[in-house]
Parts: C-alpha cells; structure tokens; sequence
C-alpha cells in the first residue's frame, strides 16, 4: 500500500551505500546472501528463538533491497537479477509461517490458518504473474503494430512489500502468536486480491 509513495526515501537511503560495496561483490552475491540470512531466519525460527530469527530477518530484508540498488548503481540489472530476487522472496516467505508453527508445535487450528495464508498467497502470486504476462503480450503487440504502448500495470493493494514485511516480523518476534498473525494476514491479503481482481477484470473486458 505505501511501497510506491517509500520507493524514493529507500532509494536515497541505499544508493549512496553502493559506494562502499568492493566491485568483486555483485548483485547476485548480495541476492544470494539475502536468501541464506532469509534461510537461516526460517531455521532460528523453527529452533524457537525470536531474537536470532528477527536479526536474520531484518538483515536479509536490508540485503533484498540492496541487491536492486547495487545493480542499477552500476548500471547491471537483469531480468535474470530480478527473477533470481523474487524467487528467493518467495520462498522465503512461504516457508516463514511454516518454520514458526513447526517450531511452537502448533495445534490443528493454527496449521489452519497456516495453510489459508499459503493459499491465499497462491492465488495472490497468479494475479500478479497472469497480469505481468498479459501486459508483456499487449506490450509486444502494440510495439509491432506501431501503437503507442499502453501496458497494463499492477495496482497497489492493501498488502505490499512494506505490510508482509511488518506482519513477518510480528511472527518472528511474537511466535505464540502465529495463528492470528496468520487469519490477520490472510484476511490482508485477500482484501488485496479482491482490490486487484475488481480492477483487472474490467482492464482485461
């Protein structure tokens, strides 16, 4: 919800960092650091220690947006940089409830509501990749036949980047409360996918 409006202050935050990043690191590397501080915040998470887990947590969120900075600073970004960027965000993310809940030992009820918020990032991820699909197609044929590009592109929605990224944390720090973190994010998330779908089946028609 807010990520376009922070978009510049963590631009202004990271770029001046990349002066500092010795050339023989890469993006990729940083990418690649991302996902194991990512891997090892799911493994302090299903150990049941908080603190270790959020530490992780908070450094791979500090790398993800470093990577991104890093590659345009050096005029290098890729599309494989940024497939190889949200495959790892993915994961981790799927992952993050799951680690936690196995780490509390967690009833039926709270396995629940684990498997709700999985699915309705499921559904989320389709909207989002069915519409980046359809736009790269209209993109192509507008580009042959001359027109003037008009792409379509993904409305802001409730949950963002910035909202999964506090929700997460809520989970690391406060696991006993994993199960309503996991209704309250689902509930967040499929008040995005209704606000997505209520605009893009009218872009679409």
């Amino acid at each position: 919800m807010f990520d376009i409006r922070l978009r510049s202050l963590k631009d202004n935050f990271f770029d001046p960092c990349c002066r500092f990043i010795p050339s023989q690191i890469t993006p990729y590397h940083v990418t690649a650091a991302a996902f194991l501080a990512g891997l090892l915040s799911c493994y302090c998470a299903y150990l049941n220690s908080p603190l270790l887990s959020a530490g992780f947590w908070a450094l791979n969120r500090f790398l993800d947006c470093l990577d991104g900075a890093l590659a345009r600073h050096r005029n290098t970004a890729s599309d494989l940089g940024g497939f190889l960027d949200l495959l790892g965000d993915f994961i981790v993310y799927s992952i993050i409830p799951i680690t936690i809940s196995a780490g509390q030992e967690s009833t039926i009820r709270c396995w629940q509501a684990v498997a709700i918020l999985e699915a309705t990032f499921h559904v989320n991820n389709f909207i989002l990749f069915y519409i980046a699909a359809i736009s790269e197609k209209r993109q192509a044929k507008d580009s042959a036949s001359g027109k003037e590009l008009t792409s379509l592109m993904m409305r802001p929605a409730l949950v963002e980047g910035l909202e999964s990224g506090v929700l997460f944390t809520g989970m690391l720090v406060f696991p006993g409360y994993i199960e309503g973190l996991c209704w309250l994010m689902a509930v967040l998330v499929s008040v995005g996918i209704v606000q997505r779908v209520a605009w893009v089946v009218p872009a679409l028609g």
